[in-house]
C-alpha cells in the first residue's frame, strides 16, 4: 500500500470512511448522522491525513466493506490492518473478533475465555468499544451475555449494531434460530 490519506465511500448503511498508511488500513469509520458528520469524524480522528483518492488496495477494501453491508457473507480477512499504536491486548481481542464469520455471533465472555481468562469480559468490551477498524474487525458480532446486544460505540448505538447483524442474517453462536 502506498501513500496516506482518507476517503469516504457509500454503503447500504450510509457514508463510511477509511484511512490508510503505507502499512495498511489505519482506521475505518462507520456512518455518522450524515456524510458531513462522517467526514468531520475522519478529520478529527486523523488530523494529519488529507482526503485523497484511495489506491487500489484501499478501493478493494471499500468494495469488500460495501458488499458486506449489502449482505454478502464476507469476513474481510484479506484487508491488511496497521496495528501501530494498538495495545497488545486490544490487538489480540481484534484478532479473535476477526475470526467470527458473518451471520454468527460470540459473547464478550467467550472471547475473554479464548484469551485465557473469562474474567476479562469487561476488558474485551472496552477494547471493542475502542475498535478503530469496524466493521473490518466485526465488533458488531460480539454480544453481551444471554444474546443481548450490549453496547456499541458507533453512531446509532445498539440499534446500528442490530441493523448490521440483521443485514448479515446473524444467528447466535450456540443456536440455529435467528437472533431477531
Amino acid at each position: 500500500m502506498s501513500g496516506t490519506g482518507f476517503a469516504l465511500f457509500d454503503t447500504a448503511i450510509g457514508a463510511c470512511g477509511i484511512a490508510w498508511g503505507p502499512r495498511g488500513i489505519v482506521g475505518v469509520q462507520l456512518p455518522e448522522a450524515g456524510e458531513g458528520a462522517t467526514r468531520a469524524r475522519m478529520v478529527q480522528r486523523f488530523p494529519r491525513l488529507t482526503e485523497n483518492a484511495p489506491p487500489a488496495a484501499v478501493q478493494n477494501a471499500t468494495a469488500s466493506i460495501r458488499a458486506l453491508m449489502e449482505g454478502e457473507p464476507l469476513d474481510l480477512s484479506e484487508i491488511v490492518l496497521d496495528f501501530d499504536g494498538v495495545s497488545d491486548f486490544h490487538r489480540r481481542v481484534y484478532e479473535v473478533a476477526r475470526r467470527i464469520v458473518p451471520g454468527r455471533t460470540r459473547s464478550y465472555g467467550e472471547i475473554a475465555a479464548e484469551l485465557g481468562d473469562k474474567g476479562l469480559a469487561r476488558a474485551v468490551g472496552q477494547a471493542l468499544g475502542h475498535n478503530p477498524f469496524a466493521p473490518v474487525v466485526p465488533c458488531h458480532r460480539v454480544l453481551a451475555a444471554g444474546g443481548k446486544p450490549g453496547g456499541f460505540s458507533a453512531h446509532g448505538g445498539a440499534t446500528a449494531k442490530l441493523r448490521m447483524l440483521a443485514i448479515e442474517g446473524a444467528r447466535p453462536q450456540s443456536d440455529t434460530a435467528p437472533l431477531f
